[in-house]
This record gives structure tokens, sequence and C-alpha cells, in this order.
């Protein structure tokens, strides 16, 4: 049995981690501050901390009742477009908050850090991207997640901390927090047809993405530790197709039974249009089988939905710079 720190263990891919943990006989503590995530998302018998990555002192005392095997470090507040308009809040939660997490792995003598970083350290790259691609992020959520991994590849030569590194895209799936309005378009779209409310799209809805599964996420984190090839290793991680936010919207209209729902465009933000990610290596490595298809994941995810019925946001971040904000986000 190991022991495990999941960060953001409460929120949704978060829990999901916990319960592969749980279920492969780890001894696991999530550390959580609630922001996104639920109490009803851990399982039983997981041992629960309240607290923020940006908080030192909160750190200090997840650490404090003995040494863990490995991290998992997932809490993050992933919105990128909202992320120029919470500088402060993102680089305080994204960045100082890892870096508090790493300072307190190093001298825990921690045997394996595993961060979950993002595809949107790749910016408006184009074509197929690969972890061979040079990062450009153009937000400050990304700027942030590319600077972390900087800092885990630095204090591995320094420290001798192993990491492992993902980026994800687009994850979606039953725990999501539906109720965020900054994040998310599958959950934002439930919600929206679950309040009777129009989708809305942000410009043409041509943008197209590849939306993961997080099933299909999980596997890869829980095997990243005990893997020779994962050792210090940066790997795309996600679906393998991508999807128009048009193509989606129909979709997910379908599942709900309501083709004629209505849906207004949004004036059109500065964003990436498309982007397709390379996952030849984490295949090879971790061996993965053939991702979800879309259709699978939209009728469990609409139908889990249902259960909980609309949601209201809890809390949303303080907005920093009014300036250029989207009016639907006001």
């Amino acid at each position: 049995m190991a022991r495990m720190l999941v960060t953001g263990g409460a929120g949704f891919i978060g829990s999901h981690l916990v319960d592969a943990l749980v279920e492969h006989g780890d001894d696991v503590v999530v550390m959580d501050d609630f922001s996104g995530g639920f109490k009803r998302n851990v399982p039983p018998g997981v041992a629960l901390r309240r607290g923020s990555v940006s908080r030192e002192q909160d750190v200090v005392a997840a650490f404090a009742d003995g040494p863990f095997d490995v991290v998992f470090h997932l809490a993050a507040y992933a919105a990128e477009g909202l992320s120029h308009h919470i500088k402060r809040f993102n680089y305080e939660n994204n960045l100082v908050g890892s870096v508090n997490l790493i300072n307190a792995a190093v001298n825990a003598d921690v045997g394996h850090f595993v961060f979950l970083s993002s595809a949107a350290v790749y910016g408006h790259a184009a074509g197929t991207l690969t972890e061979l691609d040079v990062p450009e992020p153009i937000d400050s959520y990304g700027i942030a997640k590319l600077a972390v991994e900087a800092e885990l590849a630095v204090t591995e030569r320094l420290f001798a901390l192993p990491y492992t590194i993902f980026r994800p895209h687009n994850v979606y799936g039953t725990r999501q927090n539906i109720a965020d309005r900054f994040r998310n378009v599958i959950g934002i779209f439930i919600n929206q047809v679950m309040h009777g409310r129009p989708l809305s799209i942000f410009g043409d809805g041509h943008q197209q993405r590849e939306f993961s599964h997080v099933a299909d996420v999980v596997p890869a984190l829980l095997a990243a530790p005990s893997s020779r090839d994962a050792r210090n290793q940066c790997f795309n991680i996600g679906a393998d197709s991508a999807t128009s936010i048009l193509d989606l919207a129909e979709r997910v209209l379908a599942e709900f039974g309501r083709p004629d729902h209505p849906v207004v465009h949004l004036p059109a933000r500065d964003e990436v249009v498309t982007i397709q990610l390379s996952h030849e290596k984490a295949v090879r490595v971790f061996d993965l089988p053939a991702p979800r298809t879309l259709a699978e994941g939209l009728a469990e995810m609409v139908s889990w939905a249902q259960t909980l019925g609309p949601q209201q946001p809890r809390w949303d971040p303080t907005i920093e710079i009014p300036r250029g904000l989207p009016p639907s986000w006001r």
C-alpha cells in the first residue's frame, strides 16, 4: 500500500483518480478547497483535508501526518479565456500554489510528482501537435501551466524529484462542475438546457475541439508513478477526433430530445480555433485502449446531470480586469 496525496481530489478529474487509487489499494489523502469540488465526490474512508495549495500553511498541514509516496497535483482553476481577467488569482492558484506543493514534496522526499498541465501551453500552434513542439501559450492560464512544467524539470535536476506531466484537453464526464459559467463547454451546454436557456456559442461555432472522456485520462495518471518510461516525461492525453462547437451543441440537444432548443451566437473571443494533439507517446507508454466515443460519453454525462437537475453557481472568481470581458460573463 502506497500513501498518495491528490490535490483537487474532490473535484472532477481528481475524484475519478481517487476512486482508481482506492480500488488499487492505496492509502489516499485528498486536499481540496471546494471552490469547484464536492464532498459527495470523495469516497468513504478517504482522509479529507480542506485547504488551498495557494496557502503555504495548508500545504504544510497536509504533509504533517507523514510522508507521501506520490503527489498527484490536479488542483487548478482552468479557465483559459477568463484567466486574462483574473491574472493574480490565476498565478496565485496555478503557479504559486504549485510551487508551494513542489517545495513540500522536495522537503518530504516524495517519490514521484504527477502534474496535470494542459494543452493550453500550445497556444495557437497549428497541425497535429506532439510533445516535441515548442509550447507558446497565449493566455495567463497556459503561461502558469508551462511555468510549472519548467519548474518541475529544474527541481528534478537540482533535487532529484521525479515527475510526470500530462497535457489533457477538453476533459468531460460525470462529476464535472456544470454550474461553472466560464469553462467546460459541455457542462455549460447541459446546464443551459436544464435551465431552459439558449445554448450560448462564441463566434460562428466552427471552432473544433477534441473532447476527452475522463475515463480515458485517469488510467495514464494512475500508471505514471510505476512506469520507468514515464519518469521525467511529458504526455499529451485525450481524444483523437475533433468536433465543432456547433456539432457539439446539436449532439447535446439530441441527447435531451430537444433539437429545436434555441442557440444564440455571441461575439467571438480570442481563442484557439482548432487544436489537435498526437497521443502516440501516451498510447505507447501506457498501452491505452481506444478512447470512448463522444456519443457514449455524452449519453452518460447527460443522464448523470439529469439526476442532479439544473445547478446554480456556488462561487465565481473576482474579476480583476473588467476591460474586454465578454458581456455574457459579467
